[in-house]
């Protein structure tokens, strides 16, 4: 990812700006920190995720970047981690 791309996913963008693109590898890193965040947040409010059909079309593209990357997981569940534990500080104490 260049600093164009970082900067783009920080900043919010007026309506007229160019769109950023990025490269598939980099959205595909993004979706699987996605879903392990999900799946993390769903474990640790007892929510049991159902599986939909639509879900195995990201599997290629997970595969992936777990091949071309040997610590893209752990990336992946370190970045998650972060955004789930930045979710439960949100939350009111009861």
């Amino acid at each position: 990812m260049n600093a164009k791309q970082a900067k783009a996913l920080l900043q919010p963008r007026p309506d007229d700006e160019e769109p950023v693109v990025f490269p598939r590898s980099i959205l595909s890193q993004l979706a699987l920190d996605d879903e392990i965040g999900a799946a993390f947040l769903c474990a640790a409010l007892g929510i049991t995720p159902e599986t939909r059909d639509d879900h195995a079309a990201y599997i290629g593209s997970w595969l992936q970047v777990l091949k071309n990357d040997k610590r893209a997981i752990f990336t992946a569940a370190s970045h998650a981690q972060k955004a789930a534990d930045y979710l439960h500080s949100l939350q009111t104490q009861t």
